[in-house]
């Protein structure tokens, strides 16, 4: 229930009211976060002022942003009842699918409604993971349903993240029979030189961001046991060459990286009951001067073909340091011909 309510400092202005009440002391608190953080972050975040009236929260400020605020507050205790935590990350992303004017919605359901335990939260092994932005949200959504998935867009915006948790997710729940992640074992503009150990030892460098992902999702002895058994491999692309991948969740990572050879070859290896993600950001192709990358070839071609799935990220949905989009968009402007 909103209502109008007139401070000494604000008298003119008329800010509105909103009182939000919560059943559970102990989850308020938790709610409220360690020296009320979350409040403070939410706060910050929709320009609303909160204080605390023992078990109910006043949300002072304009009515559109009381409102938000106290469906985000709302959506932030759905999570801890469900035996949740919510650390400041969750914060900022109920603050983001709140935001519903720019939000996509389907089948009815509104962003918040979704993040609270619905159709696009992710489980794991060993956590659940809910998309933090509206383009997060579609993304996971079409992980779930489409056989091939494209994810681009810059660095930062969850899209290997989200896309080994959807195929952890899949295995654990028998929806497919192993997972192969792979990505070109391509140097990021500096020469490595010759690299010690057999091969395993020689690509791991390039596939640790994978292995770092997985270790999110399953407990450490699992996972060296499935690696082990070959239900779960870390291979590059250029070991795909003449398989044929059935009944398999298959992530390409850092698919700008690829040629257009490798691409056609890597997107040709679906088998029966396999699903595919291919990851990258189209502006930071590490390839050789004049050689075309297969990803940006991909979306030329296979944007309009009916079953596969494209999501765009921008900096927007930059989920890290808020410091990385600033960065981004910064060298972005940098390339615009009037800067």
């Amino acid at each position: 229930m909103a209502t109008t309510a007139l401070t000494p400092e604000n008298a003119d202005q008329k800010p509105a009211e909103t009182l939000v009440e919560f059943p559970d002391n102990l989850l308020l608190i938790e709610l409220c976060g360690e020296f009320d953080r979350n409040l403070a972050q939410i706060e910050q975040g929709l320009d609303v002022q909160i204080l605390r009236r023992g078990n109910e929260l006043a949300l002072y400020g304009e009515e559109a942003s009381c409102l938000r605020a106290a469906e985000t507050l709302r959506a932030l205790y759905t999570r801890l009842e469900t035996g949740s935590t919510v650390e400041p990350g969750d914060v900022d992303g109920a603050i983001r699918l709140g935001a519903v004017e720019d939000a996509p919605k389907g089948n009815g359901e509104s962003q918040l409604e979704m993040f609270k335990g619905g159709k696009t939260e992710i489980k794991t092994r060993k956590k659940s993971v809910a998309p933090r932005t509206a383009m997060q949200a579609e993304y996971v959504g079409k992980l779930f349903k489409n056989d091939v998935v494209f994810g681009l867009g810059p660095a930062g915006t969850g899209k290997t993240y989200l896309a080994v948790a959807v195929a952890v997710s899949m295995f654990v729940e028998g929806h497919v029979d192993r997972i192969l992640l792979s990505r070109p074992a391509v140097e990021a503009g500096e020469r490595l030189g010759f690299l010690p150990g057999d091969m395993k030892d020689k690509v791991d460098p390039y596939m640790q961001p994978l292995y770092d992902a997985l270790n999110d999702f399953l407990p450490g002895k699992q996972l060296a046991r499935l690696i082990e058994e070959k239900r779960i491999e870390i291979a590059p692309l250029a070991f795909m060459r003449g398989r044929t991948l059935s009944n398999a969740y298959v992530v390409l990572d850092e698919a700008q990286n690829a040629t257009s050879m490798q691409m056609k070859m890597f997107l040709t290896r679906l088998g029966e009951g396999s699903r595919m993600a291919i990851t990258g950001d189209m502006s930071q192709v590490d390839l050789p001067r004049g050689v075309l990358s297969g990803l940006i070839e991909a979306e030329r071609i296979l944007r309009d073909v009916d079953g596969i799935g494209f999501s765009r990220f921008t900096t927007k949905d930059v989920v890290r340091h808020p410091m990385v989009a600033r960065i981004i968009e910064a060298y972005d402007s940098a390339k615009k011909p009037n800067a």
